[in-house]
């Protein structure tokens, strides 16, 4: 599946139970960064234009940000005769399925987010993957399947409804964080054009595409406001 198949939603009005869901704009996920997505900081001016219309209509704003130990087990460092990018899952899947470089360690550079996100509308900031067994990609559930990060408790609290996902990568932490929101009763809607991913493995992208559209994942884009 491609981006171009997708259905795109038109004339949505912003909601108090709406929440933009930010996803890990940080320096290791953009140029220059460890583990770089390409033209991944291309998004940010959008992004900051979305969240200042989420925060002008009284909607909640919130940032994740991925938080890993130095001797993190998704890390390849962490495994002898490991390279990044080499295929590993870990018995429990809560590792895989490959391996990255050292990225976002905590109080690095690296896990910072980037200084031209418009950061004041956030509401609150979610941070993953700090278990150092266990990797985290959705902004709601650690890759254990077991651990929540707090997010949904946080959602439904504030009432909470509808979400709109943006933000690093497509084909990993948003789409998992799109998935589970689903899963947890939520309406998720992914903001196609202010998001970008990595496609490794191969075809990844794709794959992603047609398994949020196959879970009733929704699609949006700037212009959908």
């Amino acid at each position: 599946m491609e981006i171009s198949d997708l259905t795109i939603q038109k004339d949505i009005k912003i909601k108090k139970k709406d929440a933009l869901i930010i996803v890990d704009m940080q320096y290791d996920f953009l140029p220059g960064g460890a583990l770089a997505v390409e033209n991944g900081d291309s998004i940010i001016a959008g992004i900051n234009i979305i969240a200042s219309k989420f925060h002008e209509s009284l909607a909640t704003v919130i940032l994740t940000q991925d938080w890993h130990p130095k001797d993190h087990l998704s890390f390849a460092s962490s495994h002898r005769n490991k390279e990044p990018g080499d295929l590993f899952t870990s018995e429990d899947e809560a590792i895989g399925p490959v391996l990255w470089p050292d990225h976002c360690v905590q109080g690095s550079k690296g896990a910072e987010f980037h200084e031209n996100l418009q950061v004041d509308f956030a509401r609150a900031i979610i941070r993953k993957g700090f278990n150092p067994k266990v990797d985290s990609y959705s902004a709601f559930l650690e890759n254990d399947k077991k651990h929540e990060t707090g997010l949904r408790g946080y959602l439904n609290t504030i009432n909470v409804e509808r979400l709109f996902l943006c933000g690093l990568a497509l084909d990993y932490c948003v789409y998992y964080s799109a998935i589970d929101g689903v899963k947890f009763g939520f309406e998720s809607n992914v903001l196609i054009d202010l998001t970008k991913g990595i496609d490794d493995p191969e075809d990844n992208i794709s794959k992603a595409l047609e398994d949020m559209v196959n879970k009733g994942v929704k699609f949006a884009n700037q212009e959908s406001f």
